[in-house]
């Protein structure tokens, strides 16, 4: 498998509408930053140190047969579009995405699995999977990672833990996130609430992307904020349960709104999909809002035709980046929406022929 199979497959594995609570949680992803001992961290290394770190890892992904199936792509020798869209399907951060010298992604093939290598840290081991399974996210990021330390040598204190290059992460190294979508939440103007409350826990709030991006489509990351003194299970089993409550105030508005509001619901609902099904242009935030309410309709049973894995699919592939790649060329801003928009009346058309 090579880059161009990856950014091409339009499905990932989190996108899955099956899993546990893929209702409310789109996504569960673990990330584990690790460090290589007697090395800069990257924002201090030289080019030779950086790519001596990206050796050493190619070498280990070669050595160890738990890791061979890895794609190995060297982001400063990859276009930026192609940069974008691994963003875009969660693979890579923003950050990442720049393509300095001496980063690399190694990409298991089903895209459960992304290492960013000469990120913030040498190593940032990723999991991801669909709804709410931080558990499983854990024991695979955890499988992963004792392979990885097998063949390299970790900076690790007996005291502090795993070193990192922000204090933040100093400990387990660990932040654990799930990806809530929140439609009902937010239309009753109860999330800014509830975000608050979760805040005040120790649980950090952001956006599509993570860090330093926004809420659009009433989708919310929400991830541990503290490393250091708590085992990996604790900080999972934390999430997990912070995650369960707010999957719960998120059912009980949709049960109410259902139940006292139907009319108005259906009404939002099915008004979202007309739109989607027949307009000629869409931006790419009017089309996230779009499928945020056609998701509400499906997931409250009122759009019974209509699959939820699809829409999930929808989000990533109407970005930018990834529609250009589609289209085969680039585009300005208006293009793009008359794009997109031909884009998802096809997707929609061909689900309902049964394409």
């Amino acid at each position: 498998m090579s880059l161009g199979d990856i950014i091409d497959k339009t499905s990932s594995a989190w996108m899955r509408a099956d899993a546990p609570s893929a209702d409310v949680v789109l996504s569960s992803r673990v990330r584990l930053a690790r460090n290589l001992a007697g090395v800069l961290f990257p924002h201090q290394a030289s080019e030779a140190d950086l790519a001596k770190v990206a050796e050493q890892v190619q070498k280990a992904i070669r050595s160890v047969r738990g890791l061979a199936d890895l794609v190995m792509i060297r982001l400063s020798e990859t276009p930026a579009l192609a940069r974008q869209i691994l963003v875009e399907k969660h693979l890579i951060s923003p950050q990442h995405a720049q393509g300095a010298a001496g980063r690399l992604v190694a990409i298991r093939p089903d895209e459960t699995v992304s290492v960013m290598v000469n990120e913030e840290d040498h190593l940032r081991i990723q999991t991801l999977l669909p709804g709410l399974q931080l558990e499983d996210a854990l024991e695979l990021a955890s499988q992963v990672d004792d392979m990885f330390e097998s063949k390299l040598d970790y900076a690790f204190d007996e005291k502090l833990g795993y070193i990192t290059a922000c204090p933040t992460n100093v400990g387990t190294g660990l932040r654990a996130s799930v990806m809530v979508h929140l439609p009902a939440l937010a239309a009753t103007g109860q999330a800014g609430r509830v975000l608050t409350a979760v805040s005040n826990v120790g649980i950090a709030v952001r956006g599509l992307y993570g860090e330093g991006s926004e809420a659009t489509g009433n989708v919310f990351q929400l991830s541990n904020q503290v490393t250091l003194g708590r085992s990996e299970e604790e900080l999972v089993d934390n999430l997990a349960g912070v995650t369960k409550q707010v999957i719960s105030q998120e059912r009980g508005v949709r049960e109410k709104l259902v139940r006292e509001r139907r009319d108005q619901l259906e009404d939002k609902v099915n008004r979202a999909y007309g739109l989607l099904s027949h307009a000629r242009l869409i931006t790419s935030e009017e089309a996230l809002g779009l499928l945020s309410d056609v998701r509400l309709g499906v997931d409250a049973g009122l759009l019974p035709g209509v699959d939820a894995r699809d829409l999930n699919e929808l989000m990533v592939i109407t970005q930018p980046a990834y529609l250009q790649r589609i289209m085969g060329k680039d585009l300005g801003p208006q293009e793009r929406d008359v794009r997109r928009a031909a884009l998802i009346r096809e997707k929609i058309r061909a689900r309902k022929e049964g394409r």
